[in-house]
């Protein structure tokens, strides 16, 4: 049988890192940083289905699960983490799991990665079931944990995607809808920490994003449902509230601490 051919395990383009002068070393990088949003581009008819097979489920009171290891786990657990700040929403509405568990987001786990069943035994933990959506993501596509996760999902009626830096990789065909990015080899050799890893950042970011505007936790340009949990975030609020319904800012900050958040307060005076 052939084995599938790993864009994110191919040479770089350069060679002879340890030659390069700083300067050449980070223009070399930021080169190819910029192909990154192109590769990104060319998935956007797909990271939008997924928004809108997510967005429906959400509104009913389904959540959404990222899993990964390595970087990919932390990414995942970096877009979930941004979601309560962000737009309001319990931590429990967007869920990121990494193999290995919570040491793993600072600590690398030895082989946690290659346990095909852990997904499915930390995805049960919470419950997942067919109202929720199943997000694996891995650079490789080929990483046991989320392949083992993702064919659990399926086999229980969970809709599920894939995030992956190689086409036709397993996770591509194993998931539901594949969002498959190919940004070439990385500047450093198998690094998929870099390109790959930046490449995830974007999409997860248009996903989360999407899903919370379709669900209503933006008006117009604005985070009406952010957590007022900083000096800064209550400032911002305040001149929210200002503008909307022409208070003065002291009469604003004093709504918005009254009701809790933009939205609330707006609700409650206009």
């Amino acid at each position: 049988m052939k084995k599938h051919i790993k864009i994110t395990e191919e040479p770089s383009l350069y060679d002879q890192l340890d030659q390069m002068d700083a300067l050449d070393i980070v223009t070399n990088i930021n080169n190819e940083d910029k192909k990154v949003a192109h590769a990104v581009e060319a998935v956007l008819p797909k990271v939008a289905e997924l928004v809108d097979e997510i967005a429906p489920r959400f509104k009913k009171g389904g959540r959404l699960f990222y899993i990964g290891a390595g970087t990919s786990g932390r990414l995942g657990i970096l877009d979930a983490s941004e979601i309560p700040p962000t737009f309001g929403m319990p931590h429990e509405r967007v869920i990121g799991l990494i193999a290995g568990g919570d040491i793993a987001i600072r600590k690398s786990v030895e082989f946690a990665e290659d346990d095909t069943e852990q997904a499915w035994k930390d995805l049960m933990e919470h419950n997942i079931n067919t109202n929720d959506v199943l997000v694996g993501i891995a650079a490789s596509g080929t990483t046991p944990y989320v392949l083992g996760g993702i064919a659990d999902a399926r086999k229980n009626g969970i809709l599920t995607a894939g995030i992956t830096n190689n086409p036709g990789s397993p996770l591509a065909t194993d998931s539901d809808i594949a969002i498959e990015i190919n940004v070439g080899p990385e500047f450093l050799t198998g690094s998929t920490r870099m390109k790959s890893g930046t490449s995830q950042k974007l999409v997860l970011n248009m996903i989360s994003t999407a899903v919370m505007i379709r669900v209503g936790r933006v008006k117009g340009n604005k985070m009406v449902n952010m957590q007022l949990s900083n000096i800064k975030l209550v400032d911002r609020g305040t001149r929210y509230v200002m503008e909307e319904l022409g208070l003065e800012y002291d009469e604003a900050e004093k709504a918005l601490k009254k009701y809790g958040s933009v939205k609330a307060a707006i609700d409650a005076l206009k």
